[in-house]
This record gives structure tokens, sequence and C-alpha cells, in this order.
């Protein structure tokens, strides 16, 4: 019996989710993570810090044995590479930076979608351990299993705030997070000055996603999250609301 995504699972049930970030390498914080027993999954930001392979299984079977999902963020450059690889090593969902355009979005997200009929995936079937050490099983199974790996985006450019109906629309993207620095930065802003500002792109981002059945993540410092981010799946609270989900 193929192992359950969790954060294919959270999406679909409709109900709250909450995460936090882990930037490391070590299983025994996200030991500490799962004994709390408030995280439906983490989020390792590979974007940041420095990691093996063998790392990035160990954090996965970690995860797992707390009853935990796991996320991956990736650098834009080696996307392709590093999210086959943390997908082969057990993470369920990955995390997509720096994207600027639909188009750009639709290529990754066939670099780990499975190749086959009506499909325009590139990811075939490599001898690895995947969620739950499953490293053989159906040929079938296993699209499935790539189908059910949750792909979020960052959307942190102008041009991708631009595009957001379109990238909402690219079939396969399940989650959309704002990135205000990055953002910022393209617009030729320092955050702190243009705060109105960058909040409304990110209540536009989120607000379009939600048209489009795509699932806002939001980042929060505290429990009195802004109106427009409480419908959000979030790493901290989260509303009970569920998009309108479409067809995958």
């Amino acid at each position: 019996m193929m192992k359950e995504n969790k954060v294919r699972a959270l999406l679909n049930s409709g109900r709250p989710g909450v995460s936090t970030r882990m930037w490391s390498t070590w299983p025994g914080y996200l030991e500490s993570l799962g004994n709390i027993g408030k995280y439906d999954y983490f989020e390792f930001v590979a974007e940041y810090v420095p990691f093996t392979q063998e790392e990035l299984a160990n954090l996965a079977r970690t995860a797992e044995l707390y009853d935990m999902g796991s996320m991956i963020k990736v650098d834009f450059m080696n996307r392709g590479y590093v999210a086959q690889r943390a997908i082969a090593a057990g993470f369920q969902s990955v995390l997509f930076s720096d994207h600027h355009t639909a188009a750009e979005v639709r290529e990754t997200v066939n670099m780990v979608k499975p190749e086959g009929p009506g499909s325009e995936g590139h990811f075939g079937y490599p001898n690895a351990r995947f969620i739950g050490m499953q490293s053989h099983i159906p040929c079938m199974a296993h699209v499935e299993r790539l189908n059910d790996i949750v792909l979020c985006f960052m959307i942190e450019k102008q041009s991708a705030v631009d595009e957001i109906d379109e990238i909402c629309a690219v079939k396969g993207v399940d989650m959309v997070t704002f990135g205000a620095n990055d953002y910022c930065i393209t617009r030729g802003w320092n955050p702190a000055d243009h705060k109105e500002d960058w909040r409304a792109a990110e209540r536009r981002v989120f607000e379009t996603a939600l048209k489009h059945g795509v699932q806002p993540r939001a980042h929060i410092h505290s429990w009195k999250a802004p109106s427009h981010l409480q419908r959000a799946e979030t790493t901290g609270k989260t509303s009970s609301e569920k998009p309108r989900r479409r067809n995958q």
C-alpha cells in the first residue's frame, strides 16, 4: 500500500495547516518539533543552507516517524535537480523560489511531474527511497505518488505579481506564497518604507489564488494575522476556509 503524502492529504481535506521553517539538517531539531505535536509539516529552507543528499533522507524519515509532512525550499538555478533528489529522498512538497513568469512556472512543474500520456513531465522512476522507503512500487502507483507531490511557488517578483492569474492557471500549481523582500527589491524599495504597498500586492496574490482554487500560504510572525491572511495556509495561524479546488 502506497504511503500517504501528509501535505497533499491536508490540502485535500480543507483543514487548516501549521508549519514552521527549519535551517538545520540535524534531525534532533525535527524530533523536537514532532514532540511538540502541533505542526502538520516542516519547511527545510535548503535555499539558505548547505546540505547533503543523505541529510535530506534523514530529515524526511524523521518527519515520517512523527507523522509530519515535509517541504523543501529550493534555489531557482538548480531547482529541477534538487527538487527531484528531495522527492526521491521522501520529501512530500517543494517550495520553488524566484520565478518571474507563468512560462517559468510551467517549465518547473514539468520537471517534477511524471512522463506519460497526457503529461509533459520529465520525471522518471529512479530507484530511490521516496515517502516511507518504498523504492519498488507499481509504475502507475509511482505516477500517482509524483502527482501527489505538493508544488508551491514563491510570488516575489513584480513580473510574477503581474502574471499571477496566468501562474495560478498553470496545471500543477497547488499553493502560492508571497516574498516581500524580493518583491520590494524588484520595485526598488526597502520593505519598511513601503509596507502598505507590498501588503496590497500580497493581498492581490492571495485573493487571485483563491479565485483559481490555489491555496495561499502565509508567513506570519504573530497569531494576530492581517485579515487577508486569515484565509491562507500559514506558518502560524490558519482559518478553516477551503479554496475551491480545481482538477489537478
